[in-house]
């Protein structure tokens, strides 16, 4: 009897990809794939833990299809990812409906710890974060067929004072140019037309094993492979962006002017008790010169308020940063007092009142900036990639400044039948908080 295995993916777009290599290993071991959890043998469950909010989203799901081995099919649950990395004990110890685990280190072993679980053993594949797929590897796109997204690296070596990351995913490892380009090569020969490049820190890429930041490089590769459109970059350092960088997306004829560049906060304080490199005036230099050498880039950023010691006067730097660059997207987020971080054992830990607070205003004075940007767009003429088709000849689609999952829509009408993946022209006739509403140009 051939066995069925789902997996549930949840957390960031580099935890996807590593869900999408277990699903080919899994696939090519012999057992059929479901997305249905009432139909599956085997429940495989893709975990985050990078934030106390993930952290509780991963316990739930795995409670949730626990029920299955009742009411269902499923005869062994697994869990793998970073949840299963940071606390293995802790997991066998406390929730004996798990049958296995996977850490980040083993996610090519997901079919052999499968296969332990049903002969009746516990399968414990937990040790040193150092996997790194290979293009060869067999991987089943969970994406829509046009966009993928290509893992460049593995792991992070900036330490920052709040992180996990490099103690669950381990030290910076950039995958061989070649293989890179193989990958993508393969996924565009399947239909791909947008690819996100992501990893812990894009760029970084090549310092571990070219002594040189080589993402330019590795841009300037793809830009040169038939049949991608877009070409996005997701996860930039900010003091590790170099004027070789910006060149290459200034002048790239497929590299979507848009740059994700999480830079935490604004005040030179709070960065050093970050430990993050650089200070509120390389920011903007940066940020100046990204404006200054690529018009109309989407800037993208991300903030932590409530960081251990944040004053009234230091939230008031970020707010006042916000308001000085109005960045196109942000998001901003609750510091997590995660144990194990140095942050964790800081001082002045603020509290969760305060932290909540503190996010609402930041998130009201970046929805009237989203608000201001977007409305600057109406009567302009984009292009979209087409994603999905509603009533009465409406679509919805995004334009290169919005990436999947994470920014805005465009929703839009059109007299002709269009299909997920086309990439059309639409006039933007009215504008949102975070989307744009518009009709296909003729």
């Amino acid at each position: 009897m051939t066995l069925k295995v789902g997996i549930v993916s949840l957390g960031c777009p580099k935890n996807l990809v590593d869900s999408e290599i277990m699903l080919g290993i899994i696939k090519d071991s012999g057992f059929v794939l479901t997305n249905s959890e009432e139909e599956a043998d085997v429940l495989v469950i893709n975990t985050c833990s990078f934030i106390d909010e993930a952290k509780e989203e991963s316990i739930n799901t795995i409670l949730e299809l626990a029920r299955q081995k009742v009411d269902g099919k499923c005869r062994s649950l697994l869990v793998a990812g970073c949840l299963a990395q940071r606390y293995p004990e802790e997991l066998m110890r406390e929730m004996p409906e798990i049958d296995g685990l996977v850490g980040t280190g083993f996610i090519a072993e997901i079919a052999s710890a499968i296969n332990k679980t049903l002969a009746g053993e516990k399968a414990v594949l937990v040790g040193t974060p150092g996997y790194l797929h290979q293009a060869d590897h067999s991987r089943v796109q969970a994406t829509p067929s046009y966009t993928a997204y290509l893992k460049i690296a593995e792991g992070c070596d900036n330490r920052c004072s709040y992180c996990v990351i490099p103690d669950i995913r381990g030290s910076y490892r950039s995958r061989k140019m070649e293989d890179i380009l193989d990958e993508a090569a393969g996924l565009a020969g399947r239909g791909v037309k947008e690819l996100v490049v992501t990893a812990q820190d894009t760029t970084l890429y090549g310092m571990d094993i070219y002594s040189r930041l080589a993402l330019p490089d590795l841009l300037s590769g793809l830009e040169s492979i038939e049949g991608l459109v877009w070409i996005r970059v997701l996860y930039g350092y900010p003091t590790y962006f170099s004027d070789e960088l910006i060149e290459i997306m200034s002048r790239g004829r497929k590299i979507c002017r848009y740059i994700d560049l999480p830079l935490q906060h604004a005040s030179d304080t709070v960065l050093r008790r970050m430990n993050r490199k650089g200070s509120r005036e390389d920011y903007l230099r940066l940020l100046e010169k990204l404006r200054r050498s690529i018009p109309g880039i989407t800037l993208r950023t991300s903030f932590i308020v409530g960081f251990p010691g944040e004053t009234e006067d230091e939230f008031q730097e970020l707010l006042d940063f916000m308001s000085q660059v109005k960045f196109e997207r942000a998001g901003v987020f609750i510091y997590s007092r995660e144990e194990s971080t140095a942050a964790a054992d800081m001082s002045g830990q603020v509290p969760e009142e305060i932290k909540i607070e503190r996010r609402k205003k930041a998130m009201e004075l970046q929805q009237e900036i989203s608000l201001e940007n977007n409305r600057s767009k109406v009567g302009e003429t984009l292009t979209v990639l087409v994603e999905g088709a509603g009533e009465n000849g409406m679509y919805e689609g995004r334009t290169e400044g919005d990436a999947p999952g994470i920014d805005g829509k465009v929703f839009f009408s059109s007299q002709r039948n269009l299909n997920p993946g086309d990439f059309v022209r639409v006039l933007i006739k009215d504008a949102s908080w975070y989307d744009l509403n518009g009709e296909l140009s003729t």
